[in-house]
């Protein structure tokens, strides 16, 4: 097995109690004192996250714009320099290959921001529809030259504004600028995935542990509490955000995850999965995927079957976690459209749990 990778901040996280997991090949807190604690305190105050694991890639060149609207399903062309876009990157069938982060740098300078588990993957991947296409880009894998922080809950512009002179108020959500941070050049990214407001702030590794300690010693006064993955996790499920793997696969589209928002048909762009995408639109998804609560505290486990009433299995669920805003066990579910709207149940130990289905978010952002 090879060894697992760190970021640069894993000394500081493990000299403040982090408990280090495996994820996607990098070692990573997944807690510091307690995951409720830390989901809570990016609700009421704010969380700093290490997401340095997260993958950068750069697309430059006079075609980047016109590759990028093939390769994305949502229009690249609504960017403008400072502008970010979310958007599904899917496969021919219709599938994700991943879900990401279109910066806009200048007219033919972009970047990407990808999950860790598939940064080989997707390089491959961009690399060789680049080539398919001729398209006339360049395409660089930079995920070493980047690090990655993020601020994140209702204090998180409170508490970054004395550290920089950058006007943070003028970055609105899904736009990032240049600033320095207590000393640290940054792009500061009106960006997460908490549900919440907040910043992600990337830096060079080697500032890293010095915008970290800032960052902590100027908001621990007012709340600010180190965040690990497990937080992240409950975070993202209560605002109902995907996670590739989970609500996202090769064998979920798009469509089928509720994100037809990010499935712009009518682009003139021709973009990979299109006809896929236009004929499961026409026809309907044969399934979905949905969120839902239970009214009890049990997790519920990934793939336990979902059942109707009869003990029919239509589905099965993708994720479970226990909410620390509702007191009860949320997740998602992949359900056969067929009986989306019937009665649905999971079984705990032989117990069948009733599931509510819900529409995300299932906690609204704070001061919403």
């Amino acid at each position: 097995m090879s060894a697992l990778r760190r970021t640069p901040l894993y000394d500081f996280h493990v000299a403040r109690g982090g408990r280090m997991v495996d994820f996607a090949g990098w070692e990573m807190p997944v807690q510091y004192r307690s995951i409720l604690e830390e989901h809570r305190a990016v609700r009421r105050a704010a969380g700093l996250f290490d997401v340095s694991h997260m993958g950068e890639v750069e697309v430059r060149g006079p075609g980047a714009r016109a590759f990028l609207d093939t390769l994305l399903t949502n229009d690249v062309g609504r960017l403008a320099p400072g502008g970010v876009l979310y958007s599904p990157m899917c496969e021919p069938s219709g599938g994700v290959v991943d879900d990401l982060l279109a910066y806009q740098r200048g007219p033919d300078d972009y970047f990407l921001c990808v999950n860790a588990s598939n940064i080989a993957k997707d390089v491959a991947w961009i690399r060789d529809r680049a080539a398919t296409a001729a398209a006339d880009v360049e395409i660089v894998d930079v995920s070493d030259a980047w690090a990655l922080l993020a601020l994140q809950g209702p204090l998180a512009e409170r508490l970054l504004q004395p550290l920089t002179g950058a006007k943070l108020g003028l970055i609105r959500p899904f736009q990032f600028a240049e600033a320095t941070v207590a000393g640290v050049l940054c792009l500061a990214s009106r960006t997460g995935y908490t549900g919440e407001d907040g910043f992600e702030l990337y830096h060079a590794p080697a500032d890293s542990v010095a915008l970290a300690e800032a960052l902590l010693a100027a908001g621990a006064p007012h709340g600010l509490e180190l965040c690990g993955l497990g937080a992240r996790d409950s975070l993202r499920l209560e605002a109902g955000y995907p996670l590739y793997g989970h609500e996202l696969s090769a064998e979920i589209s798009p469509l089928a995850a509720g994100l037809g928002w990010t499935v712009k048909l009518g682009k003139s762009a021709d973009f990979i999965g299109r006809t896929a995408l236009a004929a499961e639109k026409a026809a309907g998804s044969p399934r979905r995927v949905l969120h839902f609560r239970t009214g009890d505290r049990r997790i519920v486990r990934p793939d336990s079957p979902v059942c109707t009433s009869d003990g029919t299995v239509v589905g099965r669920v993708l994720s479970g976690t226990l909410s620390p805003i509702l007191n009860e066990a949320i997740g998602s579910a992949l359900v056969s459209t067929a009986f989306a709207t019937s009665p649905l149940f999971v079984a705990i130990r032989g117990t069948e749990i009733p599931l509510q289905i819900v529409r995300p978010p299932l906690v609204p952002r704070s001061g919403t």
